[in-house]
């Protein structure tokens, strides 16, 4: 018997456009800056809403990137969902659309200043591969913004935005983004070229855009010590965070021979650091040093 319904591969495409381990890691990233602003148990239904309107939102930003990079995707990436023919253009630009108004829906649960965040982040993501990704440099800048405000966004749905240790938690996972970002152009370059994109690699040069990379990296380190100095939080975090700026520096060296293996071990050390400042919290909470 037909059925009327999407087929496997075209549910699975779908499902590949929304880059779903990416979109439930930006939710983890909103309960991150909720929990470290304000512990557990604040407004439950506030970190609730907040995590969900970003993961629709990640999600429709992924697939509406699909949508606009479909040509050079077919260079970049011929395996994507559009490129090999599992999702129409218009089926992704649709299915966007109605991610879009899911994280709507969510945000209209919270504060104001959190809806405010929340209208920048759509604007930002639907603007994104069209207005942002070709000007040099500032594409990554916008993404490097786009996933540092995940702990904002999650700090603001439980009113605490001003919190010193969220404000550096950004400053880190923004600087972290961008030198990694840097090193995604990098290894694109072929394809960017090829499509006429401006990125920093194509302007700069290919080397000079990872020194950059390893400057904004070095400074983003620095910053992860603030917490500590100004005590925000304890020696628990300082013991955990160090480990996470050593792999982050560790990859930054290693962009320079294998930008590929550097980004995937850039992504890790960010995800460690976020970690530091979720047991820093947690021990100051518990009281236990």
């Amino acid at each position: 018997m037909a059925t009327s319904g999407p087929d496997r591969a075209t549910v699975r495409g779908l499902l590949e456009l929304t880059r779903p381990g990416n979109a439930v890691a930006a939710g983890v990233l909103t309960f991150t800056g909720a929990f470290v602003a304000a512990g557990v148990g604040s407004d439950p239904i506030a970190v609730v809403a907040a995590v969900a309107a970003t993961v629709f939102a990640t999600a429709a930003g992924n697939a509406v990137n699909d949508y606009f990079d479909r040509d050079i995707d077919r260079i970049n990436r011929p395996d994507r969902p559009i490129p090999r023919g599992a999702v129409s253009a218009r089926g992704a630009l649709a299915f966007s659309v109605a991610l879009f108004l899911g994280a709507v829906v969510a945000a209209l649960a919270l504060p104001l200043l959190a809806i405010a965040i929340a209208v920048v982040n759509l604007l930002a993501l639907v603007a994104y591969t069209e207005v942002f990704k070709g000007l040099p440099g500032v594409g990554n800048a916008v993404v490097a913004y786009l996933t540092g405000s995940t702990f904002l966004f999650g700090a603001a749905a439980v009113a605490r935005l001003a919190d010193p240790a969220v404000l550096v938690l950004f400053a880190l996972a923004a600087l972290a983004t961008l030198t990694r970002e840097i090193v995604k152009d990098v290894e694109d370059v072929s394809g960017d070229r090829e499509e006429g994109l401006r990125t920093l690699p194509i302007v700069a040069g290919e080397r000079a855009a990872l020194r950059a990379g390893a400057v904004v990296m070095g400074v983003a380190v620095v910053a992860s010590a603030v917490p500590f100095l100004m005590g925000t939080l304890g020696i628990v975090y300082l013991l955990l965070v160090l480990p996470a700026d050593g792999v982050m520096l560790a990859a930054v060296r290693a962009s320079f021979s294998t930008p590929s293996v550097a980004q995937r071990r850039l992504k890790r050390g960010m995800f460690l650091a976020a970690a530091a400042f979720v047991a820093g919290r947690a021990v100051e909470i518990v009281g236990i040093l």
